[in-house]
């Protein structure tokens, strides 16, 4: 743990060296025009507070539905002013989960939905309706509701994969922007949802994502929403990989 806490956190200064030397040099260039430059209006002002996310958990949640989200925004503080706590949650409580593959994950925290600025839903077990996973969430229906009742100003709910279908559980992707895993297009399409072909779809205070792999795009792009584009470049370069795909936005000017 250490020696990862050790690697992590040189890359991001290496990467941060390297972003400021560029943007240095950048600024050396341009004294003679520029006598005095502004902050970048790019860069979203700190509020005071960390960014706070919780991910949610359930017995038979895709492991790399959970995990991937959870180490881009564990790791979006190395490149932001601004701190970020992420945490493990469920609606039923502090409690032990058990993944999809057999992981087990322990000291998952107390839902309170209240204490986050962004929630993050997995998926998992959708092709399995006797198994546990997305299908037994939604005929227990403690999650759904659970859902439901965490909408508020300035909470934004963002859901991976088959995720999208619980917030669909809940009633809160009718007659929104929406996308999830192929597989389960379809049947979000069906519930209401204006499913839209893209990797990530952005509607504000709702951000869903498509299958599986997904869940890197969903937080990277979540992370240049909320801390800035240079964050989510300093999280790829370190992560050394690239986000791909489309994003689809809505027209807030309309």
């Amino acid at each position: 743990m250490h020696r990862r806490q050790l690697l992590r956190a040189t890359t991001a200064l290496g990467v941060t060296g390297t972003l400021a030397g560029a943007a240095a040099t950048s600024a050396s260039a341009a004294t003679s025009a520029v006598p005095s430059p502004a902050r970048s209006a790019a860069v979203p002002a700190d509020p005071g507070g960390p960014l706070r996310v919780h991910v949610v958990m359930f017995d038979g949640v895709e492991e790399l539905d959970f995990a991937a989200p959870y180490e881009v925004f564990s790791a979006a503080g190395f490149f932001s002013q601004r701190p970020v706590e992420v945490r493990y949650v469920s609606a039923s409580g502090a409690r032990t989960v058990t993944a999809a593959y057999g992981t087990v994950v322990r000291g998952i925290r107390r839902w309170d939905p209240a204490e986050a600025d962004v929630l993050v839903v997995p998926g998992g077990g959708y092709a399995r309706r006797d198994s546990l996973g997305v299908w037994a969430e939604l005929a227990a229906g403690t999650l759904p509701r659970a859902l439901a009742a965490a909408v508020r100003p300035g909470l934004t709910l963002a859901a991976v994969c088959t995720g999208v279908m619980l917030l669909s559980g809940a009633g809160l992707t009718a007659g929104r922007p929406c996308t999830t895993h192929h597989r389960a297009k379809a049947d979000l399409r069906e519930q209401g949802g204006l499913v839209k072909d893209a990797r990530v779809v952005d509607d504000g205070d709702l951000v869903t994502a498509g299958g599986i792999t997904s869940g890197l795009e969903l937080a990277l792009w979540t992370v240049r929403r909320e801390l800035g584009p240079d964050a989510a470049l300093g999280l790829e370069a370190m992560m050394e990989y690239e986000a791909r795909g489309t994003v689809w936005t809505a027209d807030r000017t309309a």
